[in-house]
């Protein structure tokens, strides 16, 4: 059998790209982003958009963001749902999961404090002072679905505290999560409603009066590290970074208080 030699310059050629892949083999390989998937009440939709965004740019890592009512999440999480951390729009459902040895209880925090407005898409329709309740001339009022949204449970309390809400109660419509409120208002479904003020702080046009914070009890609104997040560095790294003063500060500029 004849044997076929190369020519010198291509066997060290041919050398030198065997070297080099063994050298480039040994390198470690690159750190791939990693993800997590949270849970979030539809009120924090914009500000928790703008976290994930800052969050991402300074680390790498992607988070999955879904938006929802807070009492439908906790249905989905008791039923095996893999969110690794909830950001819920009260302090009672996280807690209630951290007693069902769903959530590690020890990383509970306020990440905001709500806070209440009846809105209109109509300019001039709410006076400042929220006279329009009173007056009944409206057809339908938008609230949350009080069962399952907190922001919902405080629009009946106020409703209740100005003792009007027996004569409004029949005018009531009501939407699945905060989100659905606030489409069927600025649909024009709904005359006006109650939503958070984080969905029209920046919104142009319509009006609104700031319910009083003595008409409805606090809005805490916690967040908490999920069973499926406890192995997740991900997870405990976007809860960490909603504490910073850089989240703080975006919070805050949608409405919301923060505690020290």
């Amino acid at each position: 059998m004849k044997t076929t030699r190369f020519p010198l310059k291509c066997r060290l050629a041919l050398g030198f790209a065997a070297a080099a892949v063994a050298v480039f083999a040994a390198l470690p390989a690159p750190a791939r982003a990693a993800s997590t998937s949270i849970a979030v009440a539809a009120n924090f939709t914009e500000p928790a958009k703008r976290l994930a965004a800052a969050f991402e740019l300074k680390t790498g890592d992607h988070v999955v963001l879904s938006f929802g009512s807070s009492g439908q999440f906790v249905t989905e999480i008791t039923q095996g749902a893999p969110y690794e951390a909830f950001l819920s729009a009260d302090a009672a459902r996280p807690q209630k999961l951290a007693s069902l040895g769903l959530a590690d209880k020890s990383s509970l925090f306020t990440y905001a404090i709500g806070k209440l407005v009846l809105y209109s898409a109509k300019p001039g329709y709410v006076d400042a002072q929220g006279k329009v309740l009173g007056a009944g001339t409206f057809a339908h009022i938008a609230i949350a679905d009080p069962k399952a949204a907190p922001y919902g449970e405080a629009g009946v309390e106020s409703l209740k505290t100005l003792g009007i809400y027996d004569a409004v109660a029949p005018k009531i419509v009501t939407g699945k999560s905060i989100a659905q409120t606030y489409q069927f208002v600025a649909s024009g479904n709904a005359e006006l409603g109650f939503v958070a003020l984080s969905q029209v702080i920046n919104t142009k046009g319509g009006s609104q009066w700031l319910v009083p914070a003595a008409d409805y009890k606090p809005i805490i609104q916690d967040a908490v590290l999920l069973k499926a997040g406890e192995s997740d560095p991900v997870a405990k790294a976007f809860l960490a970074y909603i504490k910073t003063p850089e989240a703080l500060a975006v919070i805050r500029s949608y409405g919301y208080a923060t505690t020290p």
